[in-house]
């Protein structure tokens, strides 16, 4: 039987290595049970981070940090994954199955926040007269071309994808007289979402040829890939707005980009992008009415507390329920 329950605290506390950056509150409260190392700067460090996985029990990352075969071999003792988000196509939960890691994202955490988001750039972009500044500064009077813009109250929105984010911005745009479609195979008829949301279950075809605003909420694989397409996008209303803040790469962006210098659909607001950040030569560059912001939907002040707190709390469980079974393990023997 194992007596050794006096050692040094300070020897047998899990280490946590945070290579992005997180609310120093959520830092505080790991650090009273762990020895933390915080360094936003670590996601552009890979020599040095790897170097501080050798010995981690766990790590902590946002969606710049890559938890694949290669880095979780280089943490031999890595237990846990804490996710600050809910998108996980930057970990691959296959190779960390394979090792035992257990990953634990933010859900819902920021949902809120992102969807304050759609509907901020969505009206923006209906109302089309914010981007006048500059020129009503200069003394200049463009009252008569900025007066056709259109009110949210009374247009349809669709929504492609109705989880959590998805069902919070029908809600909010049901608030706002919005009439709501949504396009989601893996919610039955008959689940609850449907009547507490007001949304109308449709297919994907039906849902683009009505919609005046569409907003995006899918993860990013094989089957989503390139979802809004040249064919996708030939489909919409000729004032359609398309707003994406799920990921990269649901949107063809070259051709989202034709679309709008031709005047095919009225604009768009991406927070996601195929390369991150976007690449010098995008397409998307010089194409009008369109809204471009650097992946921060779901960052606001009180969002980041929200995701940092709950990730830590959950990395927190799993580490001390592990401590806890070896502490009881030693004992019985």
């Amino acid at each position: 039987m194992s007596t050794n329950l006096n050692m040094n605290p300070r020897a047998t506390r899990k280490k946590i290595v945070i290579s992005e950056f997180i609310d120093t509150c959520a830092v505080a409260a790991l650090s009273e049970h762990f020895d933390v190392h915080a360094d936003a700067s670590l996601v552009d460090q890979p020599v040095a981070l790897n170097a501080l996985l050798a010995d981690a029990d766990a790590l902590i990352v946002r969606n710049r940090t890559q938890v694949r075969a290669a880095l979780l071999d280089a943490a031999p003792r890595l237990s846990v994954v804490g996710r600050l988000g809910v998108g996980l196509d930057n970990i691959d939960l296959d190779a960390c199955a394979q090792r035992n890691v257990s990953v634990f994202p933010a859900t819902g955490a920021n949902a809120r926040a992102v969807a304050e988001y759609v509907l901020a750039t969505a009206l923006m972009l209906l109302r089309g007269a914010y981007r006048s500044s500059m020129e009503v500064a200069a003394g200049k009077w463009p009252r008569a071309a900025l007066s056709n813009g259109r009110e949210a109250a009374g247009s349809t929105l669709a929504v492609i994808g109705f989880g959590g984010i998805g069902q919070l911005v029908a809600q909010l745009a049901r608030a706002l007289g919005m009439q709501v479609l949504a396009y989601d195979p893996l919610q039955p008829a008959d689940a609850a979402c449907w009547a507490a949301t007001g949304a109308r279950r449709v297919s994907i075809d039906e849902a683009l040829r009505a919609a005046d605003v569409i907003t995006l909420h899918v993860p990013l694989v094989d089957s989503t890939r390139n979802l809004l397409g040249a064919s996708q996008l030939a489909a919409l209303k000729r004032h359609a707005i398309i707003v994406n803040t799920s990921r990269g790469g649901i949107v063809d962006e070259a051709a989202l980009a034709l679309a709008l210098r031709e005047g095919r659909i009225g604009g768009a607001a991406l927070d996601v992008f195929n390369d991150e950040p976007l690449a010098a030569r995008s397409p998307l560059a010089d194409a009008p009415n369109l809204i471009l912001t650097p992946h921060i939907a779901g960052l606001t002040m009180q969002s980041n507390e929200r995701v940092s707190t709950l990730v830590a709390a959950r990395v927190t469980e799993a580490l001390l329920a592990q401590r806890d079974s070896h502490v009881t393990e030693g004992i019985s023997r």
